[in-house]
């Protein structure tokens, strides 16, 4: 049977999503690793980064799903939920410029900066990062993953592991343009260490505020920003000693101001979100 589903297609500095509203009709559940790969595809789909479900919550405002293009779904994602905040308040979802959302990560707090009716941009809260290996999760010995030697293709890294509720692998380099990422990025995602995959950042510190990174996103490949990734990446410099504990993540897609606060623990992401397109997709349950 032929059904019709509307979407709106959003960026955050170039990781895009299709958003679906499924507070009043959701989709089938059995149905979403097949449409998540089906609509995210670039050339026979919509063409994404990923499908995000706007749902229902019994624990805050709203909950968030995040499908990835490879069926798989993810605990999180910083640049969609800066496009989830400005989604549910330009399409009237919502009152005022602070939420709560649900995530597979926890309950993650957005706040607009709102100027003459329309968001200018979004900071997330996004609670305090998780260190210990048994936490990203990662397999070894229980401690803090730092510095820590790992062979891929016959080259030695230094790898630092953070989660910020889902996996992240950071790699500083000299130069992280010259990094084959579509050739190590799948082997880290990947490789036997990590039981449930991760995420892949290579990082360059340009100065002890301002880092340019590149991202191999678990069940994506290469995207044009991350914003848990931004995070992991600040985490991973500051316990290197290589940087402070605010500063810009310069991504492919543009930048994003990352500060990591002492006092609570907690990180918040600032950036942009932006409204690309809507329209309707027909589909075969």
């Amino acid at each position: 049977m032929s059904k019709i589903t509307s979407f709106v297609k959003m960026h955050g500095l170039g990781n895009d999503f299709i958003f679906v509203d499924c507070l009043r009709k959701p989709l089938p559940e059995k149905a979403l690793p097949a449409l998540g790969r089906a609509w995210c595809d670039r050339h026979f789909g919509i063409g994404a980064d990923g499908l995000v479900l706007v749902t229902r919550s019994r624990r805050a405002d709203f909950r968030m799903r995040v499908i990835n293009p490879d069926g798989s779904e993810a605990e999180m994602c910083g640049n969609a939920m800066r496009c989830f905040a400005k989604y549910v308040y330009d399409y009237r979802l919502m009152k005022g410029t602070e939420l709560a959302v649900e995530t597979l990560a926890g309950i993650i707090k957005p706040k607009l900066t709102v100027h003459s009716g329309k968001v200018a941009s979004v900071r997330v809260d996004m609670g305090a990062p998780q260190l210990l290996r048994s936490q990203i999760p990662m397999k070894g010995r229980e401690e803090r993953v730092i510095a820590e030697p790992l062979t891929v293709a016959g080259h030695k890294l230094n790898i630092t592991c953070v989660s910020m509720g889902n996996p992240h692998c950071v790699t500083f380099v000299k130069d992280v343009d010259r990094v084959p990422l579509e050739s190590w990025g799948p082997l880290i995602e990947r490789h036997p260490r990590f039981p449930q995959r991760t995420n892949v950042e290579f990082a360059q510190v340009l100065t002890r505020s301002r880092i340019k990174m590149r991202v191999w996103e678990r069940g994506v490949g290469p995207t044009m920003a991350c914003g848990t990734g931004s995070c992991a990446t600040v985490v991973a410099g500051v316990l290197n000693g290589r940087c402070e504990r605010k500063a810009t993540v310069q991504l492919p897609g543009g930048n994003l101001q990352i500060e990591w606060k002492a006092a609570d623990d907690h990180l918040h992401m600032s950036g942009p979100a932006t409204e690309a397109f809507s329209g309707t997709i027909v589909w075969q349950d």
